[in-house]
């Protein structure tokens, strides 16, 4: 990045610049130890000095014996090597002070977003049913404009839905109240019935598996990755969910196969790896509900067509809410929901929207016939 946009002057100043700010207070620090080791030598030589010369006038008057006056020259030898230590142990305290202080503050930091004192219970066995109510709601960082207004849907247990606009509609919005990382200003999210702030947190997330357009991976092995969030997954069950999303045999190809470790954000495979292992990891954890964001639209046209088999199949059986620019993604859904500015505008299939004009029709006309389009 820093050689193909060429800002290598500014940023070897900036460099520069915060070197001598780290050189200067490093040079302040080592001033101060070094007048505190001064101060503490000074002092350790005055004190050994003092015991000798008081102790040798009571030698001389016969108040003391030699042997009496080399205990307490010993001891105050021992005694100034102790307080010579002060100084490296004064500097590591301060440190570790300021350390403990900032982890202090983090943990006292308390989230918003809490697990009501008397939670509902989630039905059992999940439906995976979705009902948003009237939902408007606005980011803490920008308060006065409101991400969704006055959304309201219904998704039906198993259902397929798909979710499309342009970017900053509020697509994504829809997942984190969902998954309840906020709450909505006003109206409702319910799931199964049980509106989302009334049910435990763990147990509303655990009916949810998500694969996001970014994949998070971790500098662990693959079968760790894939079993992240699944509790204690056999290597049985890993296998069976890699063979479902279409990784087992680029995993069997790596030098450890599943005990292969990735790198950090699992550099070392490819884009459609990565998210063939996201897919993975949902499959191993069997949520009822499936969330999809933008889970292609990084991948090239091999990798998106393998992704894609991997999605359809695990999309069975579970009620499923599919992000995407790509309409080519979202044209089997069993709904379109088409949101823009906030609002949920047109809904209905691909077919039906394409029947009127609209936003979706739009949209289609842009990826599709750009040439129409203008």
């Amino acid at each position: 990045m820093l050689q193909a946009f060429t800002p290598e002057q500014a940023a070897t100043a900036r460099f520069g610049q915060a070197l001598e700010r780290s050189f200067g207070a490093a040079t302040e620090r080592t001033k101060a130890r070094a007048g505190l080791t001064a101060i503490t030598i000074f002092l350790v030589f005055v004190s050994v000095v003092g015991v000798l010369w008081y102790g040798a006038q009571d030698v001389m008057s016969g108040a003391m014996t030699g042997g009496r006056l080399s205990q307490f020259v010993l001891y105050a030898v021992l005694a100034a090597a102790a307080v010579g230590g002060l100084s490296e142990v004064w500097g590591e305290v301060t440190q570790a002070t300021g350390a403990a202080e900032r982890l202090g503050e983090l943990l006292q930091v308390q989230s918003q977003i809490r697990s009501p004192a008397h939670p509902k219970k989630l039905p059992e066995p999940p439906r995976g049913e979705i009902e948003f109510r009237g939902v408007s709601f606005a980011y803490p960082l920008r308060p006065e404009t409101d991400a969704i207004e006055h959304v309201s849907f219904k998704v039906k247990s198993g259902e397929r839905v798909a979710i499309v606009g342009p970017s900053g509609a509020g697509k994504t919005t829809i997942f984190a109240l969902l998954l309840r990382f906020y709450d909505p200003a006003t109206g409702k999210v319910e799931i199964d019935g049980i509106p989302v702030n009334e049910a435990a947190l763990p147990e509303l997330r655990a009916r949810f598996a998500l694969v996001p357009q970014e994949t998070a991976l971790f500098a662990d092995t693959v079968a760790a990755n894939i079993a992240y969030g699944a509790g204690e997954a056999s290597r049985g069950e890993i296998v069976a969910a890699a063979k479902a999303a279409f990784a087992h045999d680029f995993i069997m190809a790596l030098p450890l196969t599943y005990d292969t470790m990735l790198g950090e954000n699992g550099v070392t495979l490819s884009s459609g790896q990565r998210q063939r292992i996201a897919i993975a990891r949902a499959v191993l954890r069997n949520a009822p509900i499936l969330l999809l964001d933008e889970a292609t639209s990084a991948l090239d046209s091999e990798s998106e067509t393998l992704v894609q088999r991997a999605l359809d199949k695990i999309m069975e059986g579970r009620t499923t809410l599919v992000i995407a620019h790509r309409l080519t993604t979202v044209m089997r859904a069993d709904r379109i929901l088409v949101l823009d500015q906030g609002r949920l505008v047109e809904q209905g299939t691909h077919q039906s929207l394409m029947d009127r004009p609209g936003v979706y029709k739009r949209l289609a006309a842009l990826q599709f016939a750009p040439d129409a389009a203008e």
